[in-house]
């Protein structure tokens, strides 16, 4: 039996707080600086809990205490990119609530294995790595499961088949940073340029692409969060149950892809150990220099942290 903490009790966390007691792996906590909110969601979830018939303990808190001696932690905290707003300010802004955050995960769950799910994505998460002091294993970000699953459900609908067959890889830098991969995409095993036409895949994977803005300009106000939760739970039950699956994630990159010194989506081997593998894949050139570019971009924003 597990003890998850989900820090930020807003639309991703409390949705992935609702996946995770679905799946009953033992006690949750939310944690939130708003009096209220996460005890007040906390509740609700645990009264639903009698009618789906879970029996997950949900325990909400502003006293970050509370999440002592978990085995697994996942940060929601933090801004969402407003109009007007530059990445710097985001980076700014996040960071200073992130680090907070980091120290405290560092002081009572020394232990702990960390998702960073707060943007940008894969600065937050190098920032987390250096601020907690645990090994680059021990944390990672959530980001090609969302983008491979925004990928996959496109290819599904340009194909009108079941988004059950289509297994998607997508690497690089979260959001426009991104790398979808067609030649390492499947539908039922049968490679995706064997299926549809180059332009029909450049439309797509340009869509994937903006998968995130285009839900954000339909909604108005807020943005995605019931793929995100979804993509961070997967992640979690392969961490939680061992089960060594094979799924792309933000990692601490040591010369893998000709990077070195920062965290990028690539295809990992997830388990209770955290990363316990990457996997390098052969890329075309192009592939290569948009990585290439991504890293650049990556490396600029770890540049404006103050760790």
């Amino acid at each position: 039996m597990a003890k998850i903490s989900v820090i930020g009790a807003g639309n991703v966390g409390a949705t992935t707080v609702q996946r995770l007691a679905e799946l009953e792996p033992g006690e949750i906590v939310m944690t939130d600086i708003v009096e209220g909110l996460p005890q007040g969601k906390a509740l609700d979830l645990m009264q639903a809990g009698a009618i789906n018939g879970y029996d997950t303990r949900v325990t909400g808190t502003n006293d970050y205490a509370d999440i002592a001696d978990s085995d697994l932690v996942i940060i929601t905290a933090g801004i969402a990119r407003k109009p007007g707003m530059s990445r710097e300010d985001l980076i700014k802004t996040n960071s200073k609530i992130i680090g907070e955050v980091s120290r405290n995960i560092a002081k009572y769950a020394p232990n702990s294995i960390v998702i960073n799910v707060t943007n940008p994505l894969d600065i937050i998460t190098y920032e987390v790595m250096k601020t907690t002091g645990f090994e680059p294993k021990k944390v990672f970000g959530m980001s090609g499961v969302l983008d491979a699953g925004r990928f996959a459900s496109f290819i599904a609908e340009e194909l009108k088949c079941s988004k059950k067959d289509v297994e998607a890889m997508v690497i690089g830098g979260h959001g426009d940073l991104m790398v979808p991969l067609p030649q390492y995409t499947t539908v039922s095993g049968v490679p995706l340029p064997e299926l549809l036409s180059d332009e029909t895949i450049a439309k797509l994977v340009e869509r994937t692409v903006n998968g995130g803005a285009e839900i954000v300009e339909l909604l108005k106000q807020g943005s995605a969060f019931y793929a995100p939760s979804a993509a961070i739970v997967r992640m979690a039950e392969a961490v939680i149950k061992d089960s060594k699956r094979i799924l792309p994630a933000s990692a601490y990159l040591e010369g893998q892809y000709g990077q070195e010194g920062i965290y990028f989506g690539v295809p990992v081997k997830l388990g209770a150990n955290g990363i316990e593998e990457i996997l390098e894949l052969k890329l075309d050139e192009n592939q290569y220099e948009t990585l290439r570019n991504s890293s650049e971009t990556i490396r600029k924003g770890i540049s404006q942290l103050e760790i």
